[in-house]
């Protein structure tokens, strides 16, 4: 038991908000790209591989992020007692444990279409060279974007097994979003990162935080809007988009204290919900055209 409690500790399978966020932009883009004439079996097969490689690509990344910053995180306060900063658990075991997190995930992806295993797998690079990219830019967060919402293209992928302009723009919109809420994040240990030089958009942009994340947003928000139009969705479509628009902007930004630790991770949790709203906004738009 308390292995198992020490393996969910370091893939943070207890704190659900990180693997939802990876897989939000997946059901986005499958949701967008699915017909729903068809037998929705189909559809929910897929949303059960997502979810799943979400989870298991998630954990993946989570160990690797912690042998690559174990010495970070024996410096934060809020990081100090991870399994493996705090010497609970070996380097050696958790990389054993990453590569069958991994191998799952190789099993679940060989059940998709040839063009989208050869995407997924072209996108471990980044999956593992992110947690390196605080130690030399300040854009930490953009690497983490285009990381945490490949999953929109692989989606569209392995329903159409071909890429069009549609889920590249809304995979380049969906990186600002991440841009925007990882930044929020990323306030909960500024000044730990200020002290040991690691780098992020929290520290670039900490002079004037709901600037940089009004233009995040606002770019995501002009990419659904050209979504629904790429897709002809009906006006009810741009109607809802007020839901999406009055989280980001009027409780997200508003609301926001980034000297305030807990508001900061209550908003970033918030996301949660807006990549809800998001899928029920375009889950709306695709059954309001059948």
């Amino acid at each position: 038991m308390k292995h198992l409690n020490l393996f969910i500790e370091l893939t943070r399978l207890n704190k659900p908000i990180g693997y939802m966020l990876l897989f939000w932009p997946c059901l986005w883009g499958l949701t967008l790209v699915y017909n729903f004439n068809n037998e929705i079996y189909i559809y929910i097969k897929y949303l059960i591989f997502f979810l799943i490689g979400s989870i298991l690509m998630r954990s993946a990344g989570c160990i690797v992020n912690d042998i690559a910053d174990r010495k970070f995180d024996k410096k934060v306060e809020r990081t100090k007692n991870r399994p493996i900063a705090s010497g609970k658990v070996t380097i050696n075991l958790a990389i054993l444990y990453t590569f069958i997190l991994c191998f799952i995930a190789l099993i679940v992806l060989i059940n998709f279409n040839l063009l989208t295993i050869v995407l997924a797998l072209a996108s471990m690079p980044l999956a593992f060279t992110y947690p390196l990219m605080k130690r030399f830019t300040y854009w930490p967060q953009l690497f983490l974007g285009i990381t945490f919402n490949y999953g929109l293209i692989l989606a569209w992928t392995s329903i159409n097994n071909e890429i069009s302009i549609i889920p590249i723009f809304f995979y380049f919109g969906a990186i600002f979003w991440t841009l925007g809420y990882d930044t929020i994040y990323g306030y909960q240990d500024i000044k730990d990162d200020e002290i040991i030089g690691v780098k992020s958009t929290s520290i670039k942009f900490k002079d004037n935080p709901k600037g940089f994340l009004i233009l995040c947003y606002s770019v995501f928000i002009i990419t659904l809007i050209f979504i629904g139009s790429s897709m002809k969705f009906n006006n009810i479509f741009y109607l809802t988009l007020i839901f999406t628009f009055f989280h980001l902007f009027f409780y997200q930004i508003k609301l926001l204290n980034v000297k305030d630790s807990e508001s900061c991770i209550k908003i970033f949790k918030s996301n949660n919900i807006l990549g809800l709203i998001v899928f029920l906004n375009i889950l709306l738009g695709k059954l309001l055209q059948l």
